[in-house]
This record gives structure tokens, sequence and C-alpha cells, in this order.
């Protein structure tokens, strides 16, 4: 029998390596569902420079948008938020449900967050997009949604409980995930516009799940009002959170400001 030989492999060592910080530093942990095709695309669409870095995980979601799955995915959140970077620095966790935030509430999201993720700032598209809404001092506002009434209802109560009226409220009607990403972002535009804003300050667009983002400026330049969406106005508040202050263009009067 031939004698094997066993190949011989001499591994050099470079001691070349210096450290710094990592990549980042402002660093984003967003938490999104697995059926969100619009979040992670729209923050890196309007992250304003290297500076910036998201970091994403994802959390498993029923088909559909109701009141008891957005219940459901409670027990996955903590789970989610714990799998990002979970030996690194985080400056904020930015939980991608505006619905779920209604229905669970800001304080239940935020305990399983921080149960992942303990003493990193977090932020939701609900409480995001009322900030911003404060944000201009507004007391009346247009809403359009997605979503069945059923989660209407509980969109308008949080909004109404934090003080803020609700001029107009207008929704496509729709429950299947998969049809909210594909609500075109003309549809968006002209729905917009078919909403009667001339007694409201604002209008707010709900959902993670649509593409309102690219259309924020051609709606606030047709009603010369703020255009508060939840992708928009969470990549906001996570930014101020992460400590960037900066104005970002492009992306509708929330974003331009500073502070």
């Amino acid at each position: 029998m031939a004698e094997q030989h066993e190949t011989v492999r001499r591994f050099g060592r470079s001691n070349a390596a210096t450290f710094d910080d990592g990549p980042g530093k402002y660093r984003i942990g967003l938490v999104a569902l697995s059926n969100d095709y619009v979040t992670e695309r729209d923050f890196m669409n309007m992250r304003p420079d290297d500076d910036v870095v998201i970091y994403t995980s994802r959390l498993a979601n029923a088909p559909d948008c109701s009141l008891a799955s957005l219940r459901e995915m409670a027990p996955r959140i903590t789970e989610a938020t714990s799998l990002l970077v979970p030996e690194g620095r985080l400056d904020v966790v930015a939980y991608s449900c505006t619905s779920g935030t209604a229905v669970m509430g800001y304080e239940r999201v935020q305990e399983l967050v921080h149960a992942g993720r303990p003493d990193v700032a977090f932020s939701t598209p609900l409480t995001a997009s009322l900030a911003g809404l404060n944000r201009f001092s507004v007391r009346r506002v247009a809403v359009l949604t997605p979503y069945t009434d059923e989660v209407n209802y509980v969109i308008a109560s949080n909004i109404e409980a934090s003080g803020i009226e609700i001029a107009e409220f207008n929704s496509f009607n729709l429950s299947d995930n998969e049809l909210m990403a594909r609500i075109t972002p003309d549809s968006i535009v002209q729905s917009a516009l078919e909403l009667d804003t001339s007694t409201a300050d604002a209008l707010f667009i709900s959902c993670t799940a649509i593409r309102a983002v690219e259309v924020i400026e051609i709606i606030e330049a047709k009603i010369k009002k703020p255009v508060i969406t939840a992708v928009q106005a969470l990549f906001w508040q996570s930014l101020r959170l992460a400590g960037y202050n900066k104005p970002v263009p492009g992306y509708g009067s929330l974003l331009r400001l500073s502070q």
C-alpha cells in the first residue's frame, strides 16, 4: 500500500492589525417583519452617509394584518431583537410595525425589546409619527392607511389619545400584507390627494408595509402641508436617538429639520 503523506502547511502571522470602533458612528438596529419589503430598503435609501449603519433582524409574521396576528408576534420580538449584533454596540432599536405597536401598546413592545437589548434607546413607527406630528404642532391630522377597519379603529384611537384630532380618515381596506407592499406609489399619491386636508395641519400615512416614503415630496408639494409617514418618522426618530441631528434632504419636511 502506497505510503500516504500529509501535506504540511505553514501559516504565517501578520502583526499589522490595528483596531478601531468598527463600522458606523450611528448604529440603528431594525427589527423588521418577515414579510416587510419596504422598511429596510427605505432606511438604506434615506441613509445620509456611511456614518449611519443599519443592522436588520427579521421577526416571523403572519400573512394577514389583523388584531389577532398582530398580537401573536409579541413572543418573537425579544428573540429578534437579541440577534442584532448581540456583542456589539447599538445606539437604538427600531421596531418596524405601526399597527403592532398600536395593538400591543408602546410599553409592552418596549418591554419585549429591552428584554433582548437592555438599556438601548427604542422607537416605533407609531410613537415616532406622533412625535413628528407634535414637532409641527399638529392639532388636526388627515390619515391614510392600508388597513381594514378593525385595525383602523385602533390606529385612530391611539392618535386621538395623544391629543390630536382626526380631520379625515381613509384606507385601502386591505388585510393581506403582500398586497399592501404592491400598492403602487402613484396610488398612494392619488389617495392622499383625494383626502380633504383643508382643515388638517398635516397628513399622516400609516404602515411600514407601503411605499409612501418615495412620494412624500410629491404629496407635500401638492397639499402644502407636512406629510408624515410611518417609515420616514421611524427613521427620523432613530437618527435623533442615535445622536445624528443633521437635516436629511429629499424625504419630506420632517427629515429636513435639524434636531
